[in-house]
C-alpha cells in the first residue's frame, strides 16, 4: 500500500510541478492565475511520495520516511477538504471537473480507509506497523 500511495503522490506531484497549461481545461478544474501554488503543492506531494517509498524500502536505503499513519492522515485531510470545497465552495466548474475532483476525493478517502483497515487488522493479528 505504501508503494501504491507513494507512486500516486509522485505522479500527482510531477504533474503539478510542471502544471501544463492545458491541464486545467482538460480536467475542468478551477484555473489559477499563478502557477506558483500548484507547483508548490506538486513539490509537497512529490516529497510525500518519496517519503512513502523510503518508508516502504527503508531496509534498502537505510532511511525512514513517512509511515502508513502519516499517509492516512494526509490522504484523509486532503480528501475531506476537497469534498468540502465541492459541497459548499460554490465552484463554477464544468461537470467533468466535478466528476474528476469527486473521483479524486473517492480515491483519497478510499486509499485511506484501505490503509486504516490494514492497520486495524495487523494490530488485531498482533503485528506491529
Amino acid at each position: 500500500l505504501l508503494t501504491i500511495d507513494g507512486i500516486i503522490n509522485l505522479l500527482l506531484g510531477i504533474i503539478l510541478i510542471f502544471f501544463p497549461s492545458g491541464l486545467v481545461s482538460f480536467l475542468g478544474i478551477p484555473d489559477t492565475q499563478f502557477k506558483f501554488y500548484p507547483s508548490i503543492l506538486g513539490a509537497v506531494l512529490f516529497g510525500i511520495g518519496i517519503s512513502l517509498i523510503l518508508e516502504k524500502y527503508k531496509h534498502l536505503f537505510k532511511l525512514t520516511g513517512l509511515g502508513l499513519g502519516g499517509a492516512i492522515c494526509i490522504n484523509l485531510s486532503g480528501g475531506i477538504v476537497l469534498a468540502g470545497w465541492l459541497l459548499i465552495g460554490k465552484l463554477e466548474i464544468p461537470t467533468k471537473g466535478f466528476i474528476f475532483l469527486w473521483l479524486l476525493v473517492i480515491g483519497l478517502i478510499g486509499i485511506s480507509l484501505i490503509e486504516l483497515f490494514n492497520v486495524i487488522n495487523s494490530r488485531q493479528d498482533g503485528n506491529t506497523i
